[in-house]
């Protein structure tokens, strides 16, 4: 049978809620970055919500890509590892290359509301099968032979983002 390669996505979500070190800096960080950036479509200070600037401020839909910055040195201390994601035996092993930032909700004046996500979008994986709500998995290789696979429950957040058919 072909090879059934997919494209795991976990969305991972900060918010005041935040109890892990890693975690809270994402938070402080981007939520310091958010009340600067928003400067620019607030000039004016006649808008409090993330919302509010997204309705009203012409480009404020940049504030993703802008806040994004100061998340990036936080992901770079991940070193390609996908957090929270463990296989059966309690050990993190989902890689990825590519992420996405997304500010959620955030308010100028009230850093509760402030709550950001990001997407992690693992590097390929083939799917050998699903057994109840775990899913048997390996890593896409070339090689012939033993093949290192992977037993991962299946969770709130984590979604198989793409699926690449058989040829």
């Amino acid at each position: 049978m072909p090879d059934r390669i997919i494209t795991l996505c976990y969305r991972k979500i900060i918010d005041i809620s935040a109890t892990r070190p890693w975690e809270k800096l994402v938070f402080d960080d981007t939520y310091q970055e958010f009340r600067m950036q928003a400067q620019l479509y607030n000039q004016e200070r006649r808008f409090r919500s993330f919302g509010e600037l997204l309705q009203h401020a012409p480009g404020a839909e940049q504030l993703h890509f802008l806040v994004s910055a100061a998340a990036r040195g936080y992901l770079q201390q991940l070193n390609g590892v996908v957090p929270d994601i463990v296989n059966n035996l309690g050990k993190h092993f989902l890689t990825f290359s590519k992420f996405q930032f997304e500010i959620i909700n955030s308010d100028l004046l009230d850093k509760s509301r402030h709550q950001v996500a990001i997407n992690f979008y693992a590097d390929p994986l083939v799917w050998h099968e699903t057994i109840d709500n775990f899913l048997f998995v390996s890593a896409k290789t070339e090689a012939v032979g033993e093949v290192l696979t992977h037993l991962m429950q299946l969770q709130p957040y984590l979604s198989i983002y793409s699926l690449q058919k058989p040829e």
